[in-house]
């Protein structure tokens, strides 16, 4: 018998070739099968359902495309006709798709865990996959934690599972209301060592962590700040141990929380990759919907966005405020179309309608004198003359009568048709499919509810039969609850970390109590360095302005700083007026504490950056002070909170008008605005200064005075 050959470099390469050569596969459910879109979900799967104009599961591919994924299964549960119908007409089945293989799963389960099952009996996944969902919208590239989860495996087989992270906020607006997921992580290994979802299944709040594994790790992180981005880099095992247990059904309660638990038995470890850049969520009920949307317009998913034109045919193109049109948009002459809009092909909107941080889709017909906003309008929807919509969602050929309110929250299925006059409220669901045949396909219609839908109306209230799953509490399209009430944050008065970026409002929208974890870039858990969030400017431009403020910079090298801050980020004017106003807030707070009176501290704060602070205000020589009266509501909403606000308050706007930073034309009219005084904490804050407005009153009636006796005595010298 020959002795065995040993391997050279030559053959270790070839090794590594084969290695490289195993496609990179992922699986993508289709079906989450829940009923969180209901009714709408009812006559069209989720992931074919539009997310600004473009069907959600064509962001699960571009992602998946990016990660160079090359062998995709879909796995079709309800409508599973329509999603491969779909799927075998879109770009990713044509010849020049970046996927090798796109392979439609057809399957009878009724639950994410019969799923798993299902797909570990025909033995499709053979090595490293990626497992997400059709709601994934996602820019993240997953090269380091591919390659960081293959690391493990070659160190460790029992390495099953890497679940991707977003870290963004305790409070962040795509987060589920009521519910809070706990992961406790040894990060010297990044692996998950506990798993509970708050409440938990005894309605507590209490954390039941095992004592051995505070004996056992002389490190945890246990962090509430994650959110699950619905994408999990999985092995075989992961499937073989779905199968091994059929009580498992959720994959994170159910699985996650169980192998975690029995790790003694099995043995297996999984481990976390989280980010804290890029973006990536998970469109999994109607508040997420509402969001990511806004997140999309406002290109925080760059370049996931409408003028990236998704589909073949789609022609959007970007305008000043983020406003989305496509080719063929019809409009009136005295419509107005405000900032953070799409609006699809054949589209005609009448005389008088006013459309704000919406989205239309195409051919859809708007009538006079329509007010739209933060409303999602779909395909051949029809809005009568006069209506009002608010933060709703009317569906495909669905039609509102003139006249009509359509109140916030409020959800209008295919096709649904409301009489003249009538007024939607926004708890209702109204739908024309009443239920469907036990074949799960055919679509039985009931009879119109006249009391909802009005004379001539199509449609009646959805009554949803079904339980949701225990992973989660259905979540509205409009926010509710403890969680998102913001006058009940209890938000930090010092850090800068909780200053507010959420600016997928309208920039000159005020709002005295807002999230402090509004957008992905606002991270509210800890205190980060501006280099690990360069695109956060709410807080790095604040950090950087109050560290500038502590070392004493001039203010021009603080205006340089902060104009580059300001470039590399496109952010707002109004925004670099909100960073001002809270580090110079932070600053004189930190002076008072060290002992300098309210007065000192002001005049050493304000008084030697005039400089800086004009060139935040642009508008001295106009007639309305937007920009001063922006920086007055900015500066009294901050210290609204503080303590000694008032007297700060009081100080700071008189430092201002003698700097001629504030003019005095400027000052009366901040006073003036009714969002001076629209909370009783800003009336509270803003009473001192009443001695500054009447003096400057009382100044201006004198010159007045002074200037008629001149013109007088010029009269009478003339005479």
């Amino acid at each position: 018998m020959p002795p065995k050959a040993k391997k050279g470099p030559s053959d270790k390469a070839k090794g590594g070739e084969d290695e490289r050569e195993d496609p990179l596969q992922a699986v993508i459910l289709a079906d989450p099968f829940e009923t969180r879109f209901s009714p709408l979900t009812l006559e069209r799967p989720r992931c074919l359902l539009p997310l600004a104009n473009t069907p959600l599961i064509e962001y699960t591919f571009e992602f998946l495309a990016n990660a160079g994924v090359e062998e995709v299964f879909v796995y079709c549960g309800a409508h599973r006709e329509q999603v491969e119908e779909y799927i075998k007409a879109s770009k990713w089945s044509a010849v020049s798709s970046p996927f090798s293989k796109l392979e439609l799963i057809r399957s009878t389960s009724h639950s994410i865990g019969d799923a798993m099952r299902d797909l570990d009996a025909r033995g499709l996944l053979v090595g490293d996959f990626l497992m997400v969902y059709g709601d994934v919208v996602s820019n993240l590239p997953l090269e380091s934690a591919l390659a960081m989860h293959r690391a493990r495996r070659a160190k460790d087989k029992n390495a099953i599972m890497t679940m991707v992270l977003r870290e963004a906020g305790t409070h962040h607006r795509t987060k589920a209301q009521g519910i809070s997921p706990i992961f406790v992580i040894d990060p010297t290994k990044d692996r998950c060592l506990h798993f509970e979802q708050m409440p938990n299944k005894e309605q507590t709040h209490y954390l039941s962590i095992d004592p051995e594994l505070l004996s056992d790790n002389q490190e945890l992180e246990i962090r509430q700040d994650l959110i699950d981005c619905g994408i999990d880099i999985c092995t075989p095992d992961v499937l073989a141990l779905w199968s091994d247990n059929f009580d498992f059904q959720a994959p994170r309660k159910g699985f996650l929380h169980s192998v975690l638990k029995d790790y003694e038995l099995n043995g297996k470890t999984i481990h976390t990759h989280i980010v804290t850049d890029h973006y990536a969520a998970r469109v999994r009920n109607l508040h997420a919907y509402n969001s990511v949307s806004k997140d999309i317009l406002s290109r925080w998913a760059y370049p996931l966005c409408p003028d990236s034109n998704l589909l073949q045919g789609q022609s959007y193109r970007l305008q000043k405020g983020n406003i989305y049109k496509e080719e063929g948009v019809v409009l009136a002459r005295d419509c107005v179309i405000r900032p953070k809009t799409v609006i699809g092909r054949g589209t005609s909107i009448g005389e008088g309608s006013i459309i704000s941080n919406s989205i239309i889709g195409r051919n859809c017909y708007i009538g006079r004198d329509v007010k739209i906003e933060g409303a999602y309008i779909w395909d051949y929807a029809t809005i009568g003359d006069g209506c009002d919509v608010k933060q709703a969602i009317i569906a495909d050929e669905a039609a509102i009568g003139n006249k009509c309110t359509v109140e916030p929250g409020a959800v209008i299925s295919y096709g649904v048709k409301i009489g003249q006059g009538m007024t939607i409220r926004g708890d209702r669901r109204i739908t024309r499919a009443k239920r469907r045949k036990e074949d799960g396909e055919d679509i039985i219609t009931g009879e119109p509810n006249i009391a909802i839908v009005g004379e001539k109306g199509d449609g009646f209230e959805y009554q949803d039969p079904e339980s949701e799953d225990e992973d989660e509490v259905v979540d509205g399209l409009v926010p509710g609850g403890p969680l998102y009430t913001m006058a009940n944050l209890s938000l930090s008065v010092e850090s800068i970390s909780t200053l507010n970026s959420d600016i997928e409002d309208d920039e000159d929208d005020y709002h005295p109590q807002r999230s402090a974890a509004g957008s992905f870039v606002s991270i509210g858990s800890t205190d980060s360095h501006a280099s690990e969030h360069a695109a956060n400017f709410d807080h790095d431009a604040a950090a950087s302005i109050y560290d500038s403020l502590v070392e004493g910079h001039e203010s021009a090298n603080v205006q340089l700083e902060l104009t580059s801050l300001r470039m590399s980020t496109n952010a707002s004017e109004h925004q670099v007026r909100r960073a001002v106003v809270v580090a110079f807030v932070k600053r004189i707070a930190q002076l008072m504490k060290a002992g300098t009176s309210v007065r000192d501290a002001v005049a050493q704060v304000f008084g030697q950056h005039k400089e800086l602070l004009d060139r935040t205000m642009f508008d001295k020589d106009l007639s309305g002070k937007v920009d001063q009266v922006d920086f007055m509501l900015l500066l009294q909403a901050d210290l609204a909170r503080k303590e000694n606000g008032d007297i700060i308050l009081l100080s700071a706007a008189t430092k201002l008008v003698e700097m001629d930073v504030i003019e005095e034309e400027g000052m009366q009219q901040w006073w003036a605005d009714v969002k001076s005084c629209e909370a009783e904490e800003m009336k509270r804050v803003r009473e001192k200064t009443q001695q500054l407005i009447d003096f400057l009153e009382q100044s201006s009636e004198e010159e007045s005075s002074e200037e008629e006796d001149e013109d007088e005595d010029e009269e009478d010298d003339s005479e």
